[in-house]
């Protein structure tokens, strides 16, 4: 259903009435049910009458036949809220209701709504009062459908007066006040126009305007006994049973402080209650010992901007349509939050409500609009109802978590079918739901099942607390490490609201505090080994304390044992790209996080690897720098500088027979081939690494390769694909020196040649 915030109302003239339409609507068993519509208006003055009071509608419903009623078709204006209504407080309705509503900035139709109906009648029935369904909310509307039928379909009576009663809960507060095309209603010409009562004038139960009287089928008007004592409380079918439940006092109590803070709560003005409405004094109950948590049923679409015209249309309805002398609930929470003062009297006295038959004696009723019966109620609502819940039975030294021992004020089964006997005393959760005390699905099964949540976080400790993560320190197994300053960072799935502060403890002892609010706390640790926790305070003064992390604080760096060095590998040598090894060792007193290559390109390495395999340009000095550090962040760099040459083999001392070869493949364009056995070349450098390189094929032969005049070791050039400029052979010395190399043809038989393309050093 489309839905917006509500309009300005301005009562139409005679001509603009004719700009309005009607409709009907077949209902199958039901018979015809009619609506209202509204045209819209060029009234220029509707921005200076933006502000109206508080209306309610009384429509009565016609019975076409025994068992049904519906609504004809009859005069609207603006409405918000919805409920039917009949006559006698302590007569159950046998049936169902629903409502259909036309959105006042679509014109869109809702599809049918069911009634709750089987809510909790007075508990001191008064004449004047009236049974009635919960009200519903369905935002701003202009057109209204309502049919009412026995449960069964058959032809039993359904109580006489029944009405539908809309709610334009107004706009009365400057926040509220907008600028809006004005409401319209209809009048059909032979129908009576129905006449709006409204806050500043309240009256008496409603009159029928469409002159139905009652069929043979109808019950006569029944209103529940008045109780003989101030303790006796009807049942809901009307009968009454003793109780021996405390009598609520109309002597304004001393409030008592509570063991945790109250929470912000909009009062009756801020909302804006027009307390004409309610003239009667408040009544007192002597204490608190549970809280009993409702939803009010309707969209849950509303804005939280419209949450005080929720309220007041509540407000109205229990008065007007009720007949109640105040709203019943004690206080009211929107999805946003923000909670409401409900029944006058005093918010942190216990003021009697009107909300679960049988049990209001000794609790306070809260309320969360909306409905809840398949849709969970936000984390702001749960939190708001636990601060409230917290606090009101704080006030009395009760555990929102612990049970209560109720005397029941009324005869009668709740909605699991457990059955209470006016005057005896039965367990309840200091937290439960209407459902609990009352025959009825309220406060809907999803928020039911939330009722768990709400006790832990009014009862606290703080739940789900945990660090997640330390700011300037890093992790090495299960040891933090840190050069002193840290920030730790925790969550906590207790909403903020009912926590006090958190504390950080550095060994057992609190050195630094934050909020509720907050999420993380710094401090700098002395050097050594320390345990770091953070602890919650809920605001029952409950703690929580997470594990305690093992964190080391130290400024001492890293140390190379071994520091950057180079050597040739095997590989395709270019010019620009020679085949190297970095090799390297760190080492750290307590825990080595990782080492970086800084230059000549940059890569990360574990704290475990002490190589990598690289490329370096030929006869170019290159500086390799790199950077140990330790998980405190305490680091240490060392760097080295290297220059690979290539020589080619023109360079080399040859004996024996070779041959000049060129090609674009090899290195310079040009090598030396031999298939002479003995042929031999000999290179002389000083440097610390070397590589022979060569041309691979598969006819290439054998070469021994001497070190130093000490044969080292044979290489078989063979290969399945011919490849150029290969390093097959490498030698690596701890540090630099005079070196010789040289390399013998074997002879292979079959396949003799070998391809030489120079040799490659580092200085």
């Amino acid at each position: 259903m489309s839905r917006r915030t509500s309009h300005a109302y301005r009562p139409l003239s005679l001509e603009r009435r004719a700009w309005l339409t009607l409709g009907a609507v077949v209902l199958g068993g039901a018979g015809v049910v009619t609506y209202a519509v509204a045209s819209p208006s060029g009234d220029p003055g509707a921005a200076g009458r933006a502000k109206r009071p508080v209306k309610v509608y009384d429509l009565a419903l016609k019975a076409p036949a025994a068992g049904e009623r519906e609504l004809p078709r009859t005069d609207t204006e603006e409405f918000s809220l919805v409920g039917v209504s009949w006559t006698g407080a302590g007569k159950p309705l046998d049936g169902t209701a629903q409502v259909r509503t036309r959105d006042l900035a679509s014109g869109r139709w809702s599809s049918w709504q069911d009634l709750e109906v089987n809510i909790d009648p007075p508990e001191e029935p008064e004449a004047g009062m009236r049974g009635a369904s919960e009200p519903l909310w369905v935002g701003p509307s202009d057109g209204v459908q309502v049919q009412v039928v026995h449960e069964d379909g058959t032809t039993g009576s359904l109580p006489k007066g029944l009405e539908v009663n809309l709610v334009d809960p107004g706009v009365v507060t400057d926040a509220e006040t907008r600028a809006t095309e004005p409401a319209a209603f209809v009048a059909e010409e032979d129908t009576p126009v129905a006449t709006p009562t409204d806050s500043v004038a309240p009256t008496d139960s409603p009159t029928p305007t469409d002159g139905t009287t009652a069929t043979p089928t109808d019950d006569p008007t029944t209103t529940a006994p008045a109780p003989t004592d101030t303790t006796a409380t009807p049942t809901p079918s009307g009968s009454a049973s003793p109780s021996t439940s405390p009598s609520p006092s109309a002597t304004t109590p001393t409030a008592p402080p509570s063991t945790v803070p109250e929470p912000p709560i909009t009062s009756r003005a801020g909302w804006g209650a027009d307390e004409s409405l309610s003239s009667d004094p408040s009544e007192y109950n002597a204490d608190v010992k549970a809280v009993f948590v409702h939803h009010t049923t309707g969209s849950n679409d509303y804005s939280c901007a419209e949450s005080a015209s929720v309220v007041r249309g509540i407000y109205a309805y229990h008065v007007k349509t009720n007949g109640w002398n105040d709203i019943g609930y004690n206080f009211l929470v929107d999805k946003c939050g923000t909670i409401f003062e409900g029944r006058k009297g005093g918010v942190d006295l216990p003021v009697l409500g009107a909300h679960t038959y049988g049990f209001n004696r000794e609790s306070t009723g809260i309320a969360v609009l909306g409905d809840y019966t398949s849709t969970s109620a936000s984390n702001a609502a749960l939190a708001s109802v636990a601060r409230v819940a917290a606090w009101k039975l704080g006030q009395y030294g009760a555990d929102p978590a612990g049970t209560a021992q109720l005397t029941a004020g009324a005869t009668q089964k709740n909605y699991a079918g457990t059955s209470f006997t006016a005057g005896s005393k039965y367990t309840f959760q200091r937290i439960s739901g209407h459902r609990d005390g009352f025959n009825t699905q309220c406060p809907g099964g999803s928020l039911y099942a939330q009722l768990p949540t709400i006790r832990t976080w009014a009862a606290g400790p703080v739940q789900g607390l945990k660090v997640n993560s330390v700011a300037g320190a890093g992790l090495s197994g299960s040891t933090y490490y840190t050069k002193g300053a840290i920030t730790a960072h925790w969550t906590a799935t207790t909403p903020a609201s009912l926590i006090s502060k958190y504390e950080l403890l550095v060994d057992g002892k609190s050195v630094a505090t934050a909020s509720g609010t907050a999420t993380s706390a710094g401090i700098t640790l002395a050097l050594g080994s320390h345990t770091v926790a953070v602890r919650a305070v809920h605001q029952s003064g409950k703690t929580t304390t997470t594990t305690a992390l093992n964190v080391v604080a130290e400024t001492t760096t890293p140390t190379f044992t071994t520091t950057p060095k180079l050597s040739l590998r095997t590989g395709t040598v270019n010019t620009t790209a020679v085949p190297v090894t970095l090799g390297w060792k760190a080492t750290d007193n307590a825990a080595l996080s990782s080492v970086k290559l800084l230059a000549p390109t940059t890569a990360s390495f574990g704290p475990t690897t002490t190589s990598s395999s690289r490329t370096a340009t030929s006869g170019t000095a290159t500086t390799w720098s790199m950077r140990a550090y330790d998980y405190a962040g305490n680091y240490r760099s060392a760097s080295a500088s290297y220059t690979p040459v290539i020589t080619q083999e023109t360079s080399a001392t040859k004996s024996g027979s070779w041959t000049t070869r060129s090609s674009s493949s090899y290195l310079g364009g040009k090598s030396y081939s031999s298939g002479s056995e003995g042929a031999g070349l000999t290179w002389t450098f000083t440097g610390r690494s070397a590589s022979w390189v060569v041309s691979r094929a598969s006819s290439s032969g054998q070469a021994y390769v001497y070190v130093d005049g000490v044969k080292v070791s044979t290489i078989d050039l063979k290969s399945s694909t011919t490849l150029y400029r290969q390093a097959i052979w490498t030698k690596t010395w701890s540090s630099s020196a005079k070196h010789t190399v040289k390399i013998v043809v074997v002879g292979t038989s079959g396949r003799p040649t070998i391809t030489t393309d120079g040799l490659v050093y580092i200085k």
